[in-house]
């Protein structure tokens, strides 16, 4: 979803006249090539991330204690927020490109 948002964002701001409206980002996007890079970088430093964590929490030997089921559950809940957070980007930059 990382990459659908980067894709639709250059192409509304490319060919819609769409504007980015994150403060972070809005100084680069006239420089779509550094742009992209540093959008789909970010994406994959989050799923490395998230790769990474997941290792290491499947990686305990005991998976029965309290701490492994917090984070477990831990885990889960932020790989929704970021789905659902994701899933509002790509959906608001769908309308913007359907308007």
């Amino acid at each position: 979803m990382g990459t659908i948002d980067c894709v639709t964002t250059v192409i509304g701001i490319g060919f819609r006249g769409a504007a980015e409206l994150n403060p972070f980002l809005a100084g680069i996007v006239s420089n779509i090539p550094a742009f992209m890079a540093l959008k789909l970088s970010a994406t994959l430093c989050i799923a490395g991330t998230y790769i990474l964590a997941n290792k290491i929490l499947n990686g305990a030997s005991d998976k029965t204690t309290k701490s492994f089921k917090y984070s477990s559950y831990g885990m889960k809940v932020a790989y929704a927020g970021l789905v659902l957070f994701l899933a509002i980007v790509v959906v608001n930059n769908f309308t913007v490109l359907l308007s």
